[in-house]
């Protein structure tokens, strides 16, 4: 073998050489790559993971609320069970002695009347009874006891016709018949319900009285379950105060004044079903807030003034048990308004 062919051996072979390097490197660069994929890869199942237990944790935080809000319901499902007959039970009671009251008081009108009559008849026939009975007429103002004696008789007719309404309208709205669905004026379970909140709806010194607008439609009777319905007009319905007495913060009693705060109420017959819309001429709401205020435990009121139950349970009421939908309209600045429909039957 000559030099010449010992050189391109030679040359041969370094070219290998050039070419076997640049795999090599080739090589460890495609190694790095594949190790900072796999770490990035690593990463990302740490992330994942990470991620999925964390929505594990946030479910099981659901679960567990959403039991213990179940449980509530329950609890409150029986509370206004047991509510309703003992309320049910006062009323009844109530009534008793307020009969007996109603059923004396006019024969005790007319015997005062007569009394009077003879009274002023003795006068007439005997003008000069004596010093003594003049004086004793003089103690007592008898002038003034014979006006004053039969209005005092009528306010105590109408104190006793107060008390049995109030007594009516708490039978009417605390009534127990669970186990059939029952004919029933929607007109008499709203109004029963007002009387109940009439102490929330009066004047006081921040406010003036909360107006009720009412437009109600000749409606036939609805077949549901009077006592459930009833709970659904007070939940609405103290809702809506409580929107216009959250949009009175800040505010003068001169302003209020000046646009009063004001709960419609209009009630209509559409087809087949009853329709009942609930206003009030609050701050309304968002959106995002509207969207979630029939969400168990979703209250928009501070700590312990709202369990964020009441709508939620409503909403059962009317959509589970009585085949019905509940919905909310709302802007802000524009108050907010409940829409119920009732099936005339079911």
């Amino acid at each position: 073998m000559d030099l010449n062919d010992n050189e391109k051996i030679n040359k041969q072979l370094e070219k290998e050489n050039r070419i076997l390097k640049k795999k090599i490197e080739r090589l460890q660069e495609e190694r790095k790559t594949l190790e900072k994929i796999n770490r990035n890869k690593e990463e990302v199942f740490k992330k994942i993971i990470q991620e999925l237990q964390d929505h594990q944790a946030t479910l099981e935080k659901k679960s567990r609320d959403l039991k213990e809000a179940f449980d509530d319901l329950k609890m409150m499902e029986n509370k206004m069970s047991s509510l309703g007959g003992l309320v049910a039970g006062v009323a009844h009671e109530i009534n008793n002695p307020i009969g007996f009251l109603a059923g004396n008081l006019k024969p005790a009108e007319d015997y005062v009347r007569d009394l009077l009559g003879l009274i002023s008849l003795y006068q007439d026939k005997f003008p000069n009874p004596g010093e003594e009975i003049e004086e004793e007429i003089e103690a007592i103002d008898f002038d003034f006891v014979r006006k004053d004696l039969l209005k005092l008789l009528t306010s105590m007719k109408e104190g006793i016709n107060r008390i049995r309404n109030i007594s009516n309208s708490l039978r009417t709205f605390a009534r127990t018949d669970i186990e059939r669905l029952i004919p029933f004026d929607i007109h008499e379970g709203i109004d029963s319900t007002l009387l109940i909140l009439k102490h929330r709806l009066k004047a006081n010194e921040d406010r003036p009285v909360i107006e009720i607008l009412k437009q109600y439609d000749d409606l036939p009777l609805v077949k549901c379950f009077p006592g459930q319905l009833n709970q659904v007009f007070m939940n609405v319905l103290a809702n809506a105060i409580d929107a216009l007495e959250e949009s009175n913060k800040g505010k003068s009693y001169a302003q209020i004044e000046a646009n009063p705060n004001r709960i419609t109420i209009q009630t209509q017959q559409e087809e087949n079903c009853v329709i009942i819309r609930i206003g009030d001429n609050g701050k309304g709401m968002f959106e995002a807030v509207r969207r979630r205020i029939f969400e168990q435990t979703f209250t928009t009121k501070g700590v312990g003034k709202g369990t964020g139950l009441g709508l939620a349970i409503t909403r059962k009421i009317i959509e589970e048990k009585h085949g019905g939908s509940l919905h909310c309209t709302s802007e802000p600045g524009n108050g907010t308004e409940f829409a119920i429909s009732l099936p005339l039957e079911m």
